[in-house]
């Protein structure tokens, strides 16, 4: 088979290595992909967002399955038209990738159908909502309606901060026509959980929970960033919890996504907080989260390739996925200044004896060297028997990456650690 993976992150690496272990893979194609890939998948320079150059090659180069991995070519309807042209996909379409791409749409459903989540009011102009802030309950959570790159979000802790943030988003435009409406929404307390599903719409299969770590620096201080680290399983997430999320949140959802005509088939990322008056959704997203990927496919035992074809068919099974009982760890390697200001081009460098999972996120190639391009260069991901032990090794590994400029957290996994010591 002719595979094609529509991204370039380190998302995308880790799908198109566990894509690699299916037998009948002949060629992988990565649109664009990033230098770092280049030993997995043949990169290709289109750009996701660019739908009809993406749909010219898959005609042109006889795709028999296409994945499109990032929110915004899911958006912009980039499944809607490949499925024209005959080329199956991975990937909801544009109808239910709304779910990510309107914060509005998704409060809105999920306050149409009783799904529990924080309370919110949205606004489309900038007069009411410094308005409505004289009153709100302080701290108060500002998100930007559509599509911010994962940083749309600003906690306030104070009410100036708030109407800063106000400004920032509707009259500065820091997210662009991101910013057009905002969400103005309670700050909820607990620990979050990230839990990715496998859903062909009927179906949903959730995958290994996963703790994300969104703080540039150790202990969660510094700026939001797309993600600095990941572990799974996470151990906030039990039994009784997951079965209350599935009973309360996940079924629901897609049963309303369902009702509303726009039936959902691909990865649906449940993000999650469990507050002291039980789980409440904080977000979706449309797809497979950055970097909880790259802790959460290196434990699936099954066939990725053969879940995708299944959810795309919609024919998926819960006995079709399968999940090791080992734990896992995620350091990102950052370019320092990340997620603001940062140089790139610096060369990486990898020790021979390396054998843990390297994800790229940003890199290019030059002659016969691979450089550093971009804020989140790569993620180092070991799998181990106990989370103690991929944290660990996951660290061991990061020492023998190298690369001028490069910063990670140091604390990656140790607020999980902290718990399953309690529970002992």
């Amino acid at each position: 088979m002719k595979i094609m993976v529509v991204g370039g992150g380190g998302r995308e690496h880790a799908i198109i290595k566990k894509i690699k272990e299916n037998p009948s893979v002949e060629k992988i194609y990565a649109l664009p992909g990033n230098g770092g890939m280049s030993g997995d998948a043949e990169l290709v320079n289109i750009g996701a967002k660019d739908i009809d150059s993406i749909v010219k090659f898959a005609v042109d180069n006889s795709i028999d399955f296409a994945v499109v991995a990032p929110d915004d070519p899911l958006v912009l309807g980039a499944v809607d038209a490949l499925n024209e042209v005959g080329i199956k996909c991975f990937g909801p379409n544009k109808a239910a990738a709304i779910i990510e791409g309107s914060k509005a749409f998704s409060k809105n459903l999920m306050k149409k159908y009783n799904i529990p989540t924080a309370e919110f009011e949205i606004f489309d102009n900038a007069e009411a909502a410094l308005s409505y802030l004289d009153t709100a309950p302080i701290p108060t959570v500002i998100k930007a309606d559509g599509l911010a790159l994962g940083k749309g979000v600003i906690i306030a802790e104070t009410r100036e901060a708030a109407k800063d943030a106000v400004k920032s988003i509707m009259e500065e435009k820091i997210f662009g026509d991101s910013g057009n409406n905002i969400v103005i929404e309670e700050f909820l307390t607990g620990p979050e959980v990230s839990v990715l599903s496998f859903t062909d719409g009927n179906v949903v299969v959730p995958m290994i929970s996963s703790m994300d770590h969104k703080r540039a620096l150790d202990n969660d201080k510094g700026l939001n960033t797309g993600g600095m680290g990941t572990i799974a399983p996470n151990p906030y997430y039990t039994a009784d919890i997951a079965k209350e999320c599935m009973d309360k949140i996940f079924i629901p959802t897609i049963n309303a996504m369902k009702a509303e005509n726009r039936t959902f088939k691909g990865c649906l990322y449940f993000g999650l907080m469990l507050t002291p008056k039980g789980p409440k959704v904080i977000e979706y997203n449309c797809r497979f989260g950055d970097p909880e990927t790259q802790v959460v496919l290196p434990l699936l035992e099954s066939d990725l390739l053969d879940i995708m074809i299944a959810v795309a068919d919609g024919c998926l099974t819960e006995n079709m996925v399968k999940f090791s009982q080992k734990s896992a760890c995620c350091v990102v390697m950052a370019s320092n200044g990340y997620p603001v200001k940062y140089e790139s081009g610096f060369e990486i460098t990898v020790d021979s004896d390396f054998d843990d999972n390297l994800y790229v996120a940003g890199a290019k190639l030059s002659g016969d060297k691979l450089l550093t391009a971009g804020g989140r260069v790569l993620g180092v991901t070991a799998v181990e028997n106990t989370l103690g032990e991929a944290i660990n090794k996951a660290y061991s590994s990061v020492k023998k990456v190298r690369f001028a400029n490069a910063f990670y957290r140091n604390d990656i996994g140790a607020k999980a650690m902290s718990v399953i010591k309690e529970e002992k």
